[in-house]
């Protein structure tokens, strides 16, 4: 029969504190060695039966004290998590485990003078020597605590932005495979000679914003950020490009509050959620596409279209709405709300206050 092994929650956690933590490898062949003598003395290498129980003795105290030592340490990592907080962390790391190491060590060397074990030959006097090596430890302990969360945190931001990066070029990519088909160039370029015969100021006009909008989509979406005025800017020349082509049948909306305009959202994503709503309805001039774009308030955008059905509707991949929740996913704990209603299709998005260090 093969032996299942069940850790109770208590068990686990004390099973990644010590084995999961590296910090713990290091700290045991020298440590507890140093530290057995000091508490023992010179009975600790008056033979090997000595040697090895002191060490199992003074490896169980080490045990005890580092569980909690350990989370101390995770929960100030938790509170203080970013890297301009390295000091005010180390520091309080540091006093806790001041506090910690004072009330085991006192405890401990207690029990030894009392007790004597293997012969200890532990007295008040030599516990100094006891507590100056417990605060050469602490240092010591602390700055690995600090070079590891550090190492773990710069190794998090690095795949972080590694995935930010992938996500835009396959924003990028979906963007271009939509924007410079044969299909739209072809519209496009169509909808050009007709203004170059019959309008030609327009036409001119319509180069200038097709050429923002070409800029826009190759540049900006290198960026893991924009703001919100940039983007906007953005998709008013990508408007006017609709506009021109489908006339009185579509109509944008735009209503963003100024103290929205500084904010920052993903590159393209309010492309991706024009392009869909153009993609999936019908745009007639007797009854228009509406598209609104409404600052909503306490940092969130709302993209608002009317739902108006295609005699043959197209089949969605959804993955313009799988590319923002992404990176929305990477860059903020909000995610968007998104509700396709009987009427209306409706994307809530979260504005960013700041560009964050990565989570």
């Amino acid at each position: 029969m093969r032996a299942s092994y069940n850790f109770s929650g208590l068990g686990r956690l004390i099973w990644l504190s010590l084995f999961g933590r590296w910090i713990f490898v290091l700290l045991v062949p020298w440590f507890v060695p140093t530290i057995s003598y000091l508490l023992i003395g010179p009975p600790y290498l008056a033979s090997i039966t000595n040697f090895l129980l002191g060490t199992l003795m003074v490896l169980a105290m080490t045990v005890l004290a580092f569980i909690p030592h350990d989370w101390a340490a995770q929960y100030i990592a938790r509170r203080f998590p970013s890297f301009n907080s390295s000091l005010k962390r180390a520091a309080y790391t540091a006093l806790s485990f001041l506090v910690l190491t004072g009330v085991y060590v006192t405890v401990y060397g207690a029990l030894i003078m009392y007790f004597h074990p293997l012969n200890a030959q532990l007295d008040p006097g030599k516990m100094v020597n006891v507590y100056l090596f417990e605060l050469v430890a602490i240092v010591l302990l602390t700055c690995l605590y600090e070079v590891n969360y550090s190492l773990t945190k710069w190794k998090e931001i690095k795949t972080n932005k590694e995935a930010i990066k992938k996500a835009g070029l396959q924003g990028q990519l979906q963007s271009l495979k939509s924007q410079v088909s044969p299909h739209f160039l072809f519209n496009s370029l169509n909808t050009l000679s007709a203004l170059i015969v019959d309008e030609p100021e327009r036409a001119e006009q319509f180069v200038d914003e097709m050429a923002k909008v070409y800029r826009y989509l190759l540049q900006t979406n290198q960026e893991a950020l924009t703001t919100l005025s940039a983007e906007i800017l953005f998709i008013k020349s990508y408007y006017h490009l609709l506009r021109t082509r489908h006339d009185k049948g579509l109509e944008l909306i735009i209503a963003i509050d100024d103290a929205d305009f500084d904010k920052f959202i993903p590159p393209l994503t309010l492309q991706l959620l024009v392009e869909n709503a153009v993609k999936h309805n019908t745009i007639l001039e007797k009854n228009p596409l509406f598209i609104e774009i409404r600052s909503l308030g306490n940092n969130i955008l709302q993209v608002k279209n009317n739902l108006l059905e295609k005699s043959t509707p197209v089949l969605s991949t959804r993955l313009g709405l799988a590319n923002i929740k992404a990176k929305y996913e990477l860059l903020s704990e909000n995610q968007p709300a998104i509700n396709a209603g009987p009427d209306f299709f409706t994307v809530q998005l979260p504005l960013l206050t700041a560009i964050p260090e990565n989570r």
